[in-house]
Formats: C-alpha cells, sequence, structure tokens
C-alpha cells in the first residue's frame, strides 16, 4: 500500500510541475519576444494551465473513420505511461523501484520506448504529415540515442555502478559537470533536446512544413494527453542532468536549481534559435556527437581503471 502511495504521489508532483512548467515556458517565451505571456487567467496567470486544461479535456472528441482506432488512442497513453515510469526512477531515499540496482538499464530501456508511441500515433492517423513527422521523430530519436547511450557509459564506468543512487555519494566533493565530464555534459544537453523534440531539433511537430506533424489529427483529451507526456519527459531529462553531473540527491535543493536551469535552458533554446536543416541534424549525431562520445568513452575507461 505505501508504494502505491508513493507512485501516486510522485505522478501527482510530475503532473502538477508539468502544469506550472508550461506557465512558465509561456512566460518565458513572452518577454523573450517582449511581451507579456499569460497574465488574465488570475494573478498574474497562475490559473492559467488549470484553465488549459479544462478546456481540452471538455471538448468534444471528432470520431475519425479512417485512422488506426486502437493504436491511435493507445499512443498518448502509452506516451504519458513512458514518461510517468522515467519519473519514478529518479532518486530519493523513499525509492521502493525493484530495479534500483540497475536503475541506468531500466531507464535506457523506457526512454527507447518512447520512440514507438511516435510512430503508432503517426502511422495510426492515416495521414502524410503525421507519417511524415513520425518518421522523423524515429530515425531522430534512434540516432541520438547513440551518444546518449555513450554518455552514459561514460558515466557508468567513472562512477563503477548502474544505480542512479551512487551518483549523489561520489560527488559530495566534486561535481562531474565543472571536472571529470565537464565536455561531455555539452553533447547531453544538445542530445536531450533531440530526444525530446524541441527547438531547434522540433522535427516531429514542424509546422512549416508539416503543419503539426505527428500528432496533427489529435485533438480535445488526447492531444493534452500527448502534451503532458513531451513535457513530462522534458522535466524527467532535467532531473537525470541534475543526477548525473551535479550529484541528485546528495543536494537537494542544488539538485532542484540544477535541474530548473537545464529546463530554463531548454525555453531559452526555443525562444533564440531556428529549426536546424534535418541533414545537418543527422550529421551533427554521426560525424561530430559519436566519435566525440566514443572517445570520451575510453577516456572514462582508463580514468576508471586509474582510480
Amino acid at each position: 500500500m505505501s508504494c502505491f502511495f508513493s507512485i501516486l504521489v510522485n505522478d501527482v508532483c510530475l503532473l502538477l510541475a508539468v502544469a506550472f512548467f508550461t506557465l512558465l515556458e509561456r512566460k518565458v517565451l513572452g518577454y523573450i519576444q517582449l511581451r507579456k505571456g499569460p497574465n488574465k487567467v488570475g494573478y498574474l496567470g497562475i490559473f492559467q494551465p488549470f484553465a488549459d486544461a479544462i478546456k481540452l479535456f471538455s471538448k468534444e472528441r471528432v470520431q475519425l473513420y479512417s485512422v488506426n482506432f486502437f493504436f491511435f488512442l493507445f499512443s498518448p497513453i502509452f506516451s504519458l505511461f513512458l514518461a510517468l515510469a522515467l519519473w519514478f526512477l529518479v532518486p530519493s531515499w523513499s525509492s521502493t523501484f525493484v530495479f534500483s540496482y540497475f536503475s541506468v538499464f531500466v531507464f535506457l530501456c523506457i526512454s527507447s520506448l518512447s520512440v514507438y508511441s511516435t510512430l503508432f500515433a503517426g502511422w495510426s492517423s492515416n495521414s502524410k504529415y503525421a507519417l511524415l513527422g513520425a518518421l522523423r521523430a524515429v530515425a531522430q530519436t534512434i540516432s541520438y540515442e547513440v551518444s546518449m547511450v555513450l554518455v552514459l557509459l561514460s558515466c557508468v564506468f567513472v562512477v563503477g555502478s548502474f544505480c542512479f543512487f551512487y551518483y549523489g555519494s561520489i560527488q559530495n566533493f566534486f561535481f562531474f559537470v565543472s571536472f571529470v565530464l565537464g565536455p561531455v555534459f555539452v553533447v547531453w544537453l544538445v542530445t536531450v533536446l533531440a530526444e525530446t523534440n524541441r527547438a531547434p531539433f522540433d522535427f516531429a511537430e514542424g509546422e512549416s512544413e508539416l503543419v503539426s506533424g505527428f500528432n496533427i489529427e489529435y485533438g480535445a483529451g488526447a492531444f493534452a494527453l500527448l502534451f503532458l507526456a513531451e513535457y513530462g519527459s522534458i522535466l524527467v531529462m532535467s532531473v537525470f542532468s541534475s543526477v548525473l553531473f551535479v550529484g541528485g540527491f546528495g543536494f537537494f535543493f542544488l539538485c532542484v536549481f540544477f535541474g530548473g536551469l537545464v529546463s530554463f535552458f531548454i525555453l531559452w533554446v526555443r525562444g533564440s534559435l531556428p529549426r536546424m536543416r534535418y541533414d545537418r541534424l543527422m550529421s551533427l549525431t554521426w560525424k561530430s556527437f559519436l566519435p566525440f562520445s566514443l572517445c570520451y568513452l575510453f577516456f572514462a575507461m582508463s580514468l576508471s581503471w586509474l582510480l
């Protein structure tokens, strides 16, 4: 019963964080573009996320006859489930996850499954725009997962464990981002942007050529679930960036502060940079990140032998 209550509290906290993170994004983009952002619903627009949620979940769902009905409804639910499952892997003293000793493996398995929700959403919509957006997202996610795995393996060799709990205790005296794994942290940041389909790598939702990309046929509650899953993944990846390179739960307030900085960086990039060309996106990971991550992995292996 206590395990179920812990899971419920973690998931509710993530959904509340997503609600206010969307408000923060609209405020940040507003001030970057020299405007106010949402400020009408409640004090400083603080109730705007709840108003959006009520509007989306109360809208009438349009019945599309040309879609594959099961996968069309399954994809948003599966996408949100994966984001909530990743959130439960965040190390804490109250965590009771059964695979905590191999949490890095579980993280890679769950994050790799997210590509299927995007693929099912695009394919089942029976739309050319949705299918093209889904195929873009599949190629992009699989390509950048290679560099993400190599970065994680570098962290594993330095720490010597597949459990996220040890990353907090080993960084009590120095942070990886400032000493050992500083260069590879830049690769991790760009990979996080690509894995979460955020600007300037938002090709799955290329509005300029694909209208709205893989989610063009979604509306009402199904679109809200996809929206929650996307922003939940952003927050989860920001927290894991703090766990890997700063120490995570060892310094709780520092973990929250650094995770907030990473999430703010994602918003700042969206308001500053235009969308890249797709060929340059793929060249970046295969011709730059892959050889650099491999070389740094060998350096991390030699460093682990010295330690």
